[in-house]
């Protein structure tokens, strides 16, 4: 680079730098207060640590990581920048609910917002239930979060901030400053911390979906192969399918080829041969809560099978009606999730729906695995309600004869219709 052209892009950072510290200087937030802050370590919350010390005064600040399955990678580094803040996170382990709670339900309500697994706007409830219940315990009179005032997370971590920490404020710094996502690398430089993201607006992992970026990629954004965890593009995936073989029971798969696993090593499984086969890749647009189009990245190659598989055999063992009202209350639950109503009333007796539809979805499936297609091969299940036997043009199992008065029956309001028609002059649609 040219030193002309160094010495403007050293002028521009350093008037953008001003700008963000005179936004700083201009607003004014409570102070003194004893805060519980959602830390994960990233560069929200990160600044989130050095603003409730510098501008917010915090009387006192408890870093709170709630460990969804991020995994130890992420943590020992959110552990590790923590240090270099002077503090000490309370670490509070919540994988296993996570798991057998929440996920548990997200695969029998086959949960899908418009083409995203939900997953983040799981956690972030979850997260803010258990750091809201800490605050109580630690006595805090503050709840501070890292969320920007264009996204969702502010929607669903306010949301159970409300119900389980009633009447405490929310900080919410990265908002109450109207800071932009350089802004905030500019300052959390300026106080003499790093944090490096693989792409702007960082990541956010769990074990079922990674959320990439965030509301950062715009619509040309090219997306480098180094960005994903678990997923090799289809192009360079192997040419020969790999074949697996799940079992279900009451709606959860519980062996994979097999081997009886807990969900959570069913789902790692699943995403390194997913992955490996080009499987989990998503590139879409999302209706955020706002109603704000942004373009959205996920990783999910597990999700994108067990998903798929799931909603397969309850076609294969649900009633028609039983699959026609739950299709409906999939997508309400899926809504309300995502638009941080986990803990509504209405979303429990969803819940208590789904849940007594699944003790007949039990079954074994084996699914090609190749270049980013999913193909069940075979299906089995003793609680399924496709029988061959009856239904197949093949099959002479019963008189066909019988179905003539049936079909007259259901044919006869349109017979009436016709009437109506002929006698009011009306031409039928299309006719």
């Amino acid at each position: 680079m040219a030193v002309h052209d160094q010495d403007n892009t050293a002028t521009t950072t350093t008037h953008a730098l001003k700008l963000a510290l005179n936004k700083l200087n201009t607003v004014d937030v409570p102070q003194n207060h004893t805060i519980a802050l959602a830390y994960s370590g990233g560069l929200d919350s990160t600044l989130c640590v050095k603003l409730a010390e510098t501008k917010y005064h915090a009387a006192q600040l408890y870093a709170i990581s709630v460990d969804v399955g991020q995994g130890a990678d992420e943590l020992n580094t959110s552990i590790k920048r923590a240090q270099q803040l002077g503090i000490t996170p309370i670490v509070i382990d919540a994988k296993q609910e996570f798991t057998e709670y929440w996920l548990t339900k997200a695969i029998q309500a086959n949960s899908d917002y418009n083409g995203y697994p939900v997953s983040t706007s799981m956690t972030r409830q979850l997260i803010a239930a258990k750091v809201a219940q800490k605050a109580l315990e630690l006595r805090c009179d503050a709840l501070m979060e890292g969320s920007s005032g264009k996204g969702n997370d502010q929607y669903r971590m306010h949301n159970v901030f409300a119900l389980f920490a009633p009447g405490l404020p929310t900080f919410v710094p990265v908002r109450d400053f109207d800071l932009t996502r350089g802004e905030e690398q500019l300052l959390i430089e300026h106080y003499g911390i790093q944090v490096e993201e693989l792409i702007a607006g960082g990541d956010d992992k769990t074990m079922w979906c990674r959320s990439i970026a965030s509301g950062g990629i715009d619509l040309d954004t090219r997306l480098p192969d180094e960005i994903w965890m678990w997923l090799v593009p289809p192009a360079k995936a192997p040419e020969t399918p790999t074949t697996i073989t799940l079992t279900w029971q009451n709606g959860l798969p519980i062996a994979l080829n097999g081997d009886i696993l807990p969900l959570d090593q069913i789902i790692e499984q699943l995403n390194v041969i997913g992955g490996a086969n080009g499987i989990g890749k998503i590139d879409m647009f999302e209706d955020g809560i706002m109603g704000l189009k942004s373009r959205e990245i996920y990783e999910a190659p597990a999700a994108q099978i067990l998903l798929k598989v799931h909603h397969d055999l309850e076609l294969y063992c649900l009633t028609k009606e039983e699959i026609q009202l739950k299709r409906q209350l999939d997508a309400q639950w899926s809504k309300m999730v995502y638009h941080g109503e986990w803990f509504h009333p209405l979303k429990d007796a969803i819940d208590a729906f789904i849940a007594s539809t699944q003790k007949v979805v039990n079954g074994e499936y084996v699914i090609d695995l190749y270049k980013g297609n999913i193909d069940i091969v075979s299906r089995s299940s003793k609680s399924g309600l496709f029988f061959p036997d009856v239904r197949s043009i093949h099959s002479a199992s019963f008189n066909q004869k019988e179905c003539a008065p049936a079909a007259h029956l259901r044919g006869l309001p349109f017979e009436l219709i016709a009437r109506r028609n002929t006698l009011a002059g009306l031409v039928p649609e299309g006719a």
